[in-house]
């Protein structure tokens, strides 16, 4: 059993630098937000190709309160909880099933 425990917490490891990282591009992208950035560049296009279907769902639904675009801070609260939750989740089952310490 081991094996599967190992498996479920080498998943449990990639999806946590997986979420890491998108929350740091989200972080990004709200920051360079703030400088009105060049549309044709390869890295906003990037940026913007890689957010935008995470952001426009939540913009949707929480729209504009005062002008302001929350919808970075909601999405990083739902990766941080899925953090929390699922990645804490798959760890704990993992190293229950290999009967113990990692």
């Amino acid at each position: 059993m081991f094996i599967l425990g190992n498996l479920l917490l080498g998943i449990a490891k990639v999806l946590d630098i997986a979420l890491e990282a998108y929350m740091w591009i989200i972080i990004i992208r709200a920051l360079i937000s703030w400088v009105n950035p060049d549309p044709y560049n390869p890295i906003v296009r990037f940026l913007h190709a890689v957010t935008d279907p995470v952001l426009r769902p939540v913009r949707k639904v929480i729209g504009f309160g005062m002008g302001i675009d929350i919808s970075p801070v909601v999405v990083i609260l739902g990766i941080m909880f899925l953090k929390y939750f699922i990645v804490a989740s798959l760890s704990e089952l993992a190293v229950r099933i290999k009967g113990g310490g990692i």
